[in-house]
């Protein structure tokens, strides 16, 4: 029985470049988004691999679950989703929330399926008791009053104040159409994420480490911090950009995500 995720899945047709030489691409989406935000990314890579962009649990297309939903429920939902899929392996790319199940599905997967992580603006710490407080506090406020007036405080801290408008209203509409359920399940499991720390230092394929340089959320010394963990690191720093480069900048982070990419595709 395939699992209950939508999801995009992309394959090339070209037969000079057949995908199944690439490594298929995973794309993660962040909280409180859904997979369209990866747009820019399916959009330069589907003609030379293979990649699958589905909405987490209890966001965009996917049935919400209410309550909690821990980071290891979301890594076990992609190995469903992988091996329905007949994909094994893959590179992980995960932004925000998503980079933190990127390295729980790393965890979940090791090597022999993950054969490359990009973890972009996110960060591997255990959540602090003020953390978690917050992160409870702000899911009873979305149970309450939903998703538009969360939206409205966040945008440009989530976007940099000079993105094309499209850009913001892209993101603005990715949030209030996000179920406040699967949002306060998702913060509540965020809450009690473990100390992703000393896995990075044990990660043995190659990583490549992303950030905004203006991304208060997860700062670049975040982005340092963990790129001196993981034994076979890039860091790459994309200038007048905010929490989402991926978004804000598409070009500068597809090419760096491009020149991962080839590395990865050569080493396997």
């Amino acid at each position: 029985m395939p699992p209950f995720l939508s999801y995009d899945d992309y394959t090339t047709h070209d037969d000079n470049q057949p995908h199944t030489t690439r490594t298929p691409l995973l794309l993660i989406h962040g909280h409180p988004f859904d997979r369209t935000m990866w747009h820019p990314q399916r959009t330069a890579f589907a003609a030379t691999r293979r990649v699958i962009a589905p909405d987490l649990r209890g966001y965009g297309a996917s049935p919400v679950t209410p309550g909690i939903t821990p980071l290891s429920r979301f890594a076990a939902d992609l190995e469903e989703l992988l091996d329905a899929l007949g994909v094994t392996t893959c590179v992980l790319a995960g932004l925000s929330m998503g980079g933190q199940i990127a390295m729980e599905c790393y965890d979940r997967l090791g090597p022999e399926r993950v054969r490359g992580l990009v973890l972009a603006d996110t960060f591997p710490d255990p959540e602090t008791p003020e953390g978690r407080q917050t992160r409870n506090a702000m899911a009873d406020r979305l149970l309450r009053e939903g998703m538009r007036g969360y939206a409205d405080e966040v945008l440009e801290k989530m976007v940099a104040p000079h993105t094309h408008p499209d850009v913001k209203a892209h993101v603005h509409r990715m949030m209030t159409a996000t179920n406040p359920e699967g949002a306060a399940a998702a913060l509540r499991g965020r809450a009690e994420r473990p100390d992703y720390r000393p896995l990075l230092t044990k990660v043995t394929v190659p990583a490549l480490v992303v950030v905004g340089a203006a991304d208060e959320y997860t700062p670049v010394s975040d982005a340092e911090a963990m790129h001196a963990l993981l034994p076979d690191a890039t860091l790459h720093i994309i200038d007048r950009a905010s929490h989402m480069p991926n978004l804000e900048r598409p070009e500068e982070f597809n090419r760096a995500l491009k020149e991962f990419l080839t590395r990865v595709d050569e080493n396997s």
